[in-house]
């Protein structure tokens, strides 16, 4: 943890006046799990070419476009959380995981393979831009999960981290369960 507040600090320095970051109150290490999950996740996918994009993924019936659009509709339902507990709206619940919204994924799967790259970069950057704009007392705001649990945004992190790490590996294309961050790896 001293190596990732000394890098943060180096960061700052070298950044200057003027940049923003995370809140003091935001978990750091579980947003450097999910950002280093979405470095890898961009990298498994720009090593498929756009045909493969369309081919069956690790999970059963579904192509790696499905995998993509399951980890971008994730990101976009986590900001959407996110943006409501720093306007002071009521924060919406998180959508199941298990996409009862099957059609929304198959429909989000028949894009352009394009598209589908920028569905996920956007995705990506809008959710740490979210986080990064997160007011540091918002991060213990709860949301109720899938299951309608309640749990604290700062739990968001840790949810992403999972989804992108682990939907690197549903792609099928080369990565390891070994690549994952320990705290990851399902046993």
């Amino acid at each position: 943890m001293a190596d990732l507040e000394q890098a943060r600090a180096a960061l700052r320095e070298r950044q200057g006046m003027g940049a923003r970051y995370d809140a003091p109150e935001a978990p750091a290490a579980e947003l450097a799990l999910a950002r280093s999950g979405t470095a890898y996740f961009a990298r498994k996918l720009n090593e498929l070419s756009d045909a493969a994009l369309y081919q069956p993924s690790a999970i059963a019936g579904q192509s790696r476009a499905h995998v993509i659009c399951a980890v971008s509709y994730r990101a976009r339902a986590l900001a959407r959380q996110l943006e409501a507990a720093t306007s002071g709206q009521a924060i919406p619940p998180m959508v199941d995981p298990a996409w009862a919204e099957l059609e929304d994924l198959d429909l989000g799967a028949t894009l352009p393979p394009r598209a589908l790259r920028h569905l996920f970069d956007h995705s990506a950057i809008h959710l740490d831009v979210v986080w990064r704009d997160l007011p540091g007392p918002a991060w213990d705001l709860e949301a109720s999960d899938v299951t309608g649990r309640m749990r604290s945004l700062r739990a968001t992190a840790i949810e992403r981290a999972h989804a992108l790490w682990h939907g690197a590996l549903y792609l099928g294309n080369g990565g390891r369960m070994r690549d994952l961050p320990p705290e990851l790896r399902v046993n």
